[in-house]
């Protein structure tokens, strides 16, 4: 596996405000790292655009916070950087959610945001 370090810098620097956005349970926190049309797939019907990210992490119990550890990342254009991470997403009164995420970040004129959030369980 060949990571290219600034590629990993730049997916951390992303997911890290995701991140912190679902530790602080801060829904319009979380979408201002999307694109104003990212396609969003959580474990719910897809969405376009912010507000359906602030939608799906609203419904969210109170006290969820999300761990990640990146497994693969690409670079399939100058402005384009993909990831793959191993997500755990934990609450408080019910067991852990293990899923696997595929990120698409943009650059854009206001830096780097996800313009495609895919999530899928295996198993």
């Amino acid at each position: 596996m060949v990571v290219r370090v600034r590629d990993t810098e730049i997916l951390r620097e992303v997911l890290d405000r995701w991140k912190a956005g679902i530790d602080a349970g801060a829904p319009q926190r979380i979408a201002e790292v999307f694109t104003e049309n990212a396609i969003f797939q959580g474990l719910h019907p897809y969405s376009v655009g912010r507000q359906g990210v602030v939608d799906y992490y609203s419904a969210q119990p109170p006290g969820m916070t999300v761990t990640y550890r990146l497994l693969e990342t690409r670079r399939p254009a100058d402005d384009l950087v993909l990831g793959y991470a191993s997500v755990d997403f934990a609450f408080p009164d019910r067991p852990t959610v293990d899923v696997y995420l595929g990120v698409l970040l943009e650059r854009g004129d206001d830096g780097w945001r996800i313009g495609h959030y895919q999530v899928s369980r295996l198993g």
